[in-house]
């Protein structure tokens, strides 16, 4: 009998949709080693394997079966994926063009060598950034530099805007997704993009205010008001926004700080100062890379710093989320810190979610950690914090709980964010 590799869904799917894989017509606890790889767009290449043994009918199901070892260990049926390690060092999967997928190759190898075994079966499948019928639609209008990703179905859909952090760019694949779960999500770029500057001291609140009116007058947009969804430098700018625009009703900040970083922040007569850092607190960690995580100044006056953002004028509720050993900064601490600053101001104590284990880039499900990569700041490699097992755990509940507080405060009823995950 042939040995076959079976996926469900087969051929194709989500990126953020779980895999089903399987191998029939083994021998009888036959061991098999178990191989995923997957290019990125700029050639790099991901591996993962992992060691099994079939059952007694020669059958080997992924969400039954413990792996006896490799790239993970456990009952883990994602595992081939949320453990792809990059053969360069420093480097992290980012999706650069959402209406390509990526494809993955799986192998089954008989034995428990990761190179060594005789081939027994192969399957090639597609994870798509887009789901069927999610429209792609690039934006520049006045200012604003972006590309809104329309859910399948006539619409309004409510609406998210998504800003990614540091790296500057126009990156899709997060917006591309949510997307797919009954939102009208526009992935804005800031800076480092088209004609967007290519660096910036002070951040202009009214750039990001183009961007909401934007969103607001768009026929395919359910208002009166939107969502803010961001990562890191991303999180403190949709945390500004929320704090100093209007039509704003939810922000889901991903390891955000609230706090002014290293730039200015400014909105008509307000500007805040910023907080500041010094790179002589840099620390090399065991393994020589650098870690960043306490070189940024005191917080000296607690949540009165002057160099907080004034979360407490925000309309909407707030969701944080942060990786309990982040190392680009203590997202913990500053959730606690926002926290304090709400209830100082009579406001009611946010919604926090911790995650043990978890570094600084919280992506969506199944993308592998990235323990250490390019800072731009100290334009060396640093530490990002996380275990891989515990941060891949975090991202997939991470996902559930945003799409489920957006749902909940967008009046959502497009949302198959319940159905689909």
């Amino acid at each position: 009998m042939a040995v076959t590799l079976s996926l469900e869904p087969a051929g194709r799917s989500c990126w953020d949709e779980p895999l089903g894989i399987s191998v029939h017509g083994l021998g009888p606890e036959q061991p098999v080693t178990l191989r995923a790889a997957l290019r990125d767009e700029k050639g790099a290449l991901f591996r993962a394997h992992a060691r099994y043994r079939a059952d007694d009918h020669g059958g080997l199901d992924l969400v039954r079966a413990p792996a006896l070892g490799g790239s993970f260990a456990g009952i883990e049926p994602m595992g081939l994926l949320w453990a792809l390690e990059p053969e360069r060092p420093f480097w992290r999967l980012i999706k650069r063009d959402v209406q390509t997928p990526f494809v993955v190759e799986l192998e089954v190898l008989d034995g428990h060598e990761p190179d060594g075994g005789r081939l027994l079966a192969r399957a090639v499948h597609e994870r798509h950034f887009m789901a069927p019928g999610v429209r792609r639609v690039p934006v520049r209008e006045g200012r604003v530099r972006a590309t809104l990703f329309l859910p399948p179905g006539e619409g309004p859909f409510p609406g998210i805007i998504d800003v990614y952090g540091v790296g500057g760019g126009l990156l899709e694949y997060r917006a591309s997704l949510v997307a797919g779960h009954g939102f009208a999500t526009l992935a804005l770029a800031f800076y480092g993009f088209e004609d967007l500057p290519t660096d910036f001291n002070i951040i202009e609140m009214d750039y990001f205010e183009e961007a909401v009116s934007y969103m607001r007058q768009h026929p395919q947009v359910k208002g009166p008001d939107i969502g803010l969804l961001g990562l890191s430098l991303g999180a403190d700018l949709c945390l500004s926004m929320a704090s100093f625009l209007k039509n704003v009703s939810a922000t889901v900040s991903i390891n955000g700080s609230a706090f002014s970083g290293n730039r200015h922040i400014h909105y008509k007569q307000t500007m805040i100062p910023p907080l500041g850092h010094d790179l002589r607190r840099t620390k090399v960690a065991f393994s020589g890379i650098l870690d960043i995580v306490d070189i940024r100044n005191d917080i000296v006056g607690g949540c009165e710093n002057p160099s907080m953002i004034p979360i407490e004028k925000a309309k909407g509720p707030i969701l944080f989320i942060a990786g309990q050993d982040d190392h680009c900064w203590r997202s913990e601490l500053y959730t606690q810190i926002a926290s304090e600053r709400l209830q100082a101001h009579g406001k009611q104590r946010p919604q926090v979610i911790l995650y043990p284990g978890t570094g600084h880039y919280i992506e969506p499900p199944y993308f592998p950690m990235c323990p250490a990569s390019l800072h731009k700041i100290v334009n060396k490699a640093v530490i990002w914090g996380g275990e891989v097992r515990a941060h891949s755990k975090a991202q997939v509940d991470a996902w559930k709980q945003i799409l489920s507080f957006f749902g909940k405060h967008l009046d959502n009823t497009q949302s198959r964010a319940s159905s689909r995950l």
